[in-house]
């Protein structure tokens, strides 16, 4: 005689797919439902693409803000000599507003004394470095503005930055 242990145990239940497949199949239909309410323009705007369209080729267009540019001449700084690199050549632009044109020509002389000053002081490491560029010229825009005086420099432009 078997005993109840011996006997093997029926296989669990599996549970059913239909949840999966109704979970699908609604997805599905609010994924196209969302799609054509957003192209059809029922959501995210009123604007059709031809009304948008119309609106920037019959916008008027702004002239750009007038500009001159004043060179820096070109520097060369003798650097610490580690790595085969001895120099650094620089040379730069400022952008500056039209009006004060003269008057940062003027003071051309101190602008390249302070620009001079702080590529000596800065260390080899950092020259060195790809992505330290945006942070020298962030300095060296400062320090130019300082110099000339609040309003009168929008941008310094490095044309060359090479070590040799």
């Amino acid at each position: 005689m078997s005993t109840p242990a011996d006997s093997p145990d029926p296989a669990p239940k599996k549970g059913s797919k239909m949840p999966l497949i109704i979970g699908l199949v609604l997805a599905l239909v609010g994924g196209g439902g969302g799609f054509f309410a957003v192209q059809s323009g029922l959501i995210g705007g009123s604007e059709s693409v031809e009304e948008v369209a119309d609106e920037h080729n019959t916008g008027s267009v702004e002239p750009p803000e007038a500009l001159a540019f004043v060179a820096i001449d070109p520097l060369v700084i003798s650097l610490p000599s580690s790595g085969g690199r001895d120099h650094l050549r620089f040379a730069a632009q400022l952008e500056v507003t039209p009006d004060y044109v003269a008057e940062v020509e003027a003071i051309k002389p101190r602008i390249v004394d302070v620009l001079n000053g702080y590529l000596r002081a800065v260390e080899l490491s950092e020259l060195e470095d790809p992505t330290a560029l945006i942070k020298l010229r962030s300095h060296m825009l400062r320090r130019v503005q300082v110099v000339a005086g609040e309003g009168r420099i929008k941008d310094l432009l490095i044309m060359e930055f090479v070590l040799s």
